[in-house]
């Protein structure tokens, strides 16, 4: 089992690289700040269950004793921010261009942006620029939002 506490979105990220080793660790994230949201995206990143950072030591023993019985553990309005489907994520605006899925591909598949941006004939620069527009224009802030975006919406489905 894994406890990692939850303070950044890179915090984020080492989520999701680590609910991708197999085999697949048990998570129990441990949010800073706003648990709500930061306990959705940890959810829909991999964790298993979630507890605030701020929890007593009791709370946080019965949730690692539930969580390595099976359990999902978790505040009830995290339950109901993923029940109801809108929490973690902004709203998005628009849906991407084939060319800009084909972007999210690759990058999803290990591409760097300055083998992207070559490949497609732009400069590194400008590839930045327009990957920077492809997460507002979706509505995500990072690299790893839009590709896990991506997926859950099917747009890497041929």
């Amino acid at each position: 089992m894994v406890l990692l506490t939850l303070d950044s979105a890179e915090d984020l990220d080492r989520l999701t690289a680590l609910c991708l080793v197999r085999p697949r660790p048990i998570v129990l994230a441990l949010p800073s700040g706003d648990v709500s949201s930061l306990g959705v995206r940890a959810v829909r990143a991999g964790a298993r269950s979630v507890v605030a950072r701020a929890a007593t030591v009791p709370a946080l023993q019965r949730a690692v004793a539930a969580t390595l019985d099976g359990e999902a553990v978790m505040p009830a309005d995290v339950a109901d921010l993923l029940v109801a489907g809108k929490a973690g994520r902004p709203s998005r605006r628009s849906a991407p261009s084939a060319p800009q899925v084909a972007w999210l591909r690759r990058l999803s598949k290990g591409w760097t942006v300055p083998r992207l941006a070559s490949e497609t004939g732009y400069s590194e620069r400008a590839m930045y620029r327009l990957l920077q527009s492809l997460y507002q224009q979706i509505g995500v802030k990072t690299r790893l939002e839009a590709i896990i975006l991506a997926h859950e919406q099917g747009w890497f489905e041929d």
